[in-house]
């Protein structure tokens, strides 16, 4: 059963930084897309940027972190990372990680709180 832990949240002032990682329990090589996805109070959850391929990546994001956020993979140590930067109060969420195999099964990990304040 892959596993996956979210770390790095917390709470930061308006302009900050933060660093998210998501450990996997597996070769992050089994997974065909990772993604970062967001939930804030009261709204849907929403995909905040994915990387796919295994060579050459490819990165996409949300037009509301566009320029602020960076989404990568680290093989060595077996994680999917974002790096936020810029963050403002609206960034404020939950953030999971998810990723989904070459088989379509998809995994959640379990979610970890951003809190940005103004």
């Amino acid at each position: 059963q892959v596993q996956l832990v979210e770390s790095g949240g917390g709470l930061v002032q308006a302009g900050g930084s933060l660093r998210l990682s998501c450990a996997a329990s597996g070769s992050i090589f089994s997974f065909a897309t990772m993604n970062w996805f967001r939930q804030a109070a009261g709204k849907k959850r929403e995909l905040v940027a994915t990387i796919t391929g295994r060579g050459v990546t490819n990165t996409n994001y949300a037009d509301s972190v566009k320029g602020r956020f960076a989404v990568s993979r680290d093989i060595a140590k077996n994680t999917l990372n974002l790096q936020m930067n810029s963050l403002k109060p609206e960034d404020t969420a939950v953030y999971y990680c998810n990723a989904m195999n070459y088989r379509a099964d998809d995994y959640w990990g379990q979610g970890t709180q951003v809190t940005v304040s103004s």
